[in-house]
């Protein structure tokens, strides 16, 4: 690997067994992790201003170039002043390429070594996205951090799909990280992704290959895609060790709290899903083992809440738990009321922003362990993991 400066520098400020507090720092703005990144797909995060989001803790902000690309388009994007004026966000913006949604999602018409002809979700016309289109897009958005465009297949999968996925991912980042160099990449940094499902030889010459190419960042791709949750955290441990420590750890799609807290004791430093607002939206929201009978995650939606004068969870500052009861939100959220909607998402928000500050504290004072034991006791079990869209 190059010595030289990178885009993205990353800066370990401590340990406590794998789990890592550092500072990631690009384009002159800094993160501390570990840290989860709200999804705004379309360049917002649904129902929620900017600047509730800073308000709850929010550093990152991760929004979908394929999606951008298709509506408004990376060059109306553009002519609006960038992603970062266009979604009036001062912090950091990481841009997926798509390449999830493209072969999970969407109906594709063709998939062929250069990438993938598929059909816009909007309309129906034809779009196409390859390495260096994704490329050519997330720069005419200007993010911070831009994501490779790979091939991230579903999950059972055979070996065979597996080995493919890997040899195409490779190709695709070399072809990626080409033409990221021959632009004016404006100090926009280029993070790879390992694929290779639960296959550990696969994973482990995705990441081989991947980190002899030198980029600025490293994610983990193609897991919470349809595989049993103790698949996926065993995953996790297995497979963070194969990403650069001189460089930030990237998860992508995990937004179960304990997924998020077991995939910091791997050694993981960054998250994305939409999973918290989505489910805010429709009253499920989380809880610490501290709130007593409902730790966990609640179903807001339920009677029990009807006539609750406390707070969701009493030992949450969020802007729903300080100033409003149980009983109020649930009645603004079942009448339809937007409002509803905000206050659940901000919750959900402030609950993710908490647990990794927590996390980032503990392991700076070496007491992570307890943390990680607090919320994941011995022999817990979780339902099978999903990655939300």
């Amino acid at each position: 690997m190059s010595g030289g400066p990178r885009a993205a520098e990353f800066t370990l400020a401590g340990r406590c067994g794998e789990a890592r507090a550092g500072v990631l720092s690009v384009r002159g703005r800094t993160l501390d992790t570990p840290a989860f990144l709200p999804v705004g797909t379309y360049g917002a995060v649904k129902g929620v201003p900017p600047a509730l989001l800073a308000e709850q803790g929010a550093g990152m902000l991760l929004a979908n170039a394929c999606h951008l690309q298709d509506r408004p388009g990376a060059d109306v994007v553009a002519e609006l002043g960038g992603l970062h004026r266009f979604m009036n966000w001062n912090g950091l913006l990481l841009t997926d390429s798509g390449g999830f949604q493209v072969f999970s999602l969407l109906d594709i018409s063709e998939l062929d070594e250069d990438g993938v002809t598929f059909r816009s979700p909007i309309d129906g016309r034809a779009l196409r996205l390859g390495p260096r289109e994704a490329v050519d897009v997330q720069l005419l958005l200007d993010s911070d951090i831009a994501m490779v465009f790979d091939d991230c297949p579903p999950l059972p999968c055979e070996r065979g799909r597996l080995l493919q996925s890997v040899e195409r991912t490779t190709r695709w980042a070399a072809l990626a990280q080409a033409a990221h160099r021959q632009r004016s990449a404006r100090g926009q940094a280029l993070f790879a992704i390992v694929q290779g499902g639960l296959d550990d030889a696969l994973r482990a010459r995705s990441a081989h290959e991947l980190v002899a190419l030198d980029f600025d960042g490293y994610a983990l791709g193609g897991l919470s895609v349809g595989e049993e949750n103790s698949d996926l955290r065993a995953a996790m441990a297995r497979y963070a060790p194969l990403l650069p420590a001189d460089r930030v750890r990237y998860l992508m799609g995990i937004g179960q709290p304990r997924d998020v807290l077991a995939a910091i004791a791997a050694g993981i430093d960054m998250f994305d899903c939409v999973l918290p607002t989505r489910n805010a939206r429709h009253g499920a929201l989380f809880t610490s083992p501290a709130a007593g009978a409902g730790a966990g995650t609640i179903n807001l939606r339920n009677q029990r809440w009807r006539r609750e004068r406390a707070p969701v969870d009493p030992g949450c500052d969020c802007p729903a738990c300080r100033d409003w009861s149980a009983g109020t939100l649930r009645h603004l959220l079942t009448s339809g009321d937007p409002l509803g909607r905000l206050l659940c998402s901000l919750h959900n928000l402030r609950f993710m922003h908490r647990l990794v500050g927590a996390a980032r504290q503990a392991i700076l004072d070496g007491t992570f362990a307890d943390l990680l034991a607090a919320w994941i006791p011995t022999g817990a079990s979780s339902a099978p993991s999903a990655r939300p869209v």
